[in-house]
């Protein structure tokens, strides 16, 4: 498979399950936007081997140790390590988060409720912000250091509105990432969730969580303006599309049980020039 090939399979991936992302980072600089497709290729595959594998952690052990071979020097077959390869032939990537990555998704095989909103976070790092610590030494090569507060914070901030978005199809598969402290907080019970009740005392539950994700967005967007020209839109785009889920939550009355708040093409293009207008960054 040819170079070309393998980044249009990344390029397929992350069109099909992440039209937010796609969209975000669709205005980067030719070699940056397919190195976001490689990567965001190599999160969204571990997250489908956890869903796919019906419990068992066979499949990821074995991207794991293709992941460990791959950051040795192995050339592997599969289109994402021949796409990534490339990545690391243009950028300095670092093997930890990719390795932190997996780590968070063998999680949700070890744990399916969490008790405190801080455990939640330590999770939320793992499976989030590491894509952040992934993409700055593509997005802004040399200013790791200075950025990776905000990319933490921003990871936190996507993986809470996931989390607030998601709650009925993680309640089907068996998953409350709410933490008990804060149902409790609010006197909103498990059984509460199971029979999908939608009252005040959940919508505090979820407000309090969103209220958390606000406070991330914010220490991430003060942060924004110290990335390169050509990514400062990209990465405000994905920060505000996500951020603006919360607001599509709300617009559905708290209805996280049967309907699945997205953005519209025509919103994710509307925010997108805002944004054009507001910073003034030519790209």
């Amino acid at each position: 498979m040819s170079i070309e090939q393998a980044y249009e399979y990344c390029q397929e991936i992350i069109e099909t399950h992440s039209k937010t992302f796609a969209t975000a980072f669709s205005i980067l600089p030719t070699q940056k936007r397919k190195a976001v497709w490689a990567v965001y290729a190599f999160c969204r595959t571990v997250d489908d081997i956890v869903d796919e594998e019906n419990g068992t952690r066979q499949g990821l052990d074995q991207f794991e140790n293709e992941c460990q071979r791959f950051f040795k020097g192995e050339l592997l077959e599969h289109p994402i390590w021949i796409a990534l390869d490339d990545v690391r032939r243009h950028f300095l990537l670092d093997e930890q988060p990719f390795l932190d990555m997996i780590k968070g998704q063998k999680m949700d095989y070890m744990k399916h409720r969490y008790e405190t909103l801080a455990e939640l976070e330590h999770y939320s790092y793992h499976v989030a912000s590491t894509v952040g610590l992934m993409l700055l030494p593509i997005l802004a090569p040399h200013e790791e250091e200075k950025l990776k507060e905000g990319a933490v914070a921003l990871g936190l901030a996507m993986q809470l509105t996931n989390i607030l978005r998601d709650v009925g199809e993680d309640l089907q598969k068996g998953r409350v990432y709410l933490p008990k402290e804060i149902l409790d907080e609010h006197h909103y019970s498990y059984i509460d969730l199971m029979k999908q009740n939608i009252n005040l005392d959940f919508i505090a539950v979820w407000e309090s969580v969103a209220l958390r994700a606000e406070k991330w967005y914010e220490k991430a967007s003060s942060t924004i303006s110290h990335y390169p020209p050509d990514a400062r839109i990209p990465v405000y785009a994905s920060l505000t599309f996500y951020r603006e889920i919360l607001m599509a939550v709300r617009r559905n009355g708290y209805n996280v049980f049967e309907k699945r708040a997205v953005l519209t093409k025509t919103e994710r293009d509307r925010l997108l020039f805002q944004l054009h207008e507001s910073l003034h960054v030519v790209v």
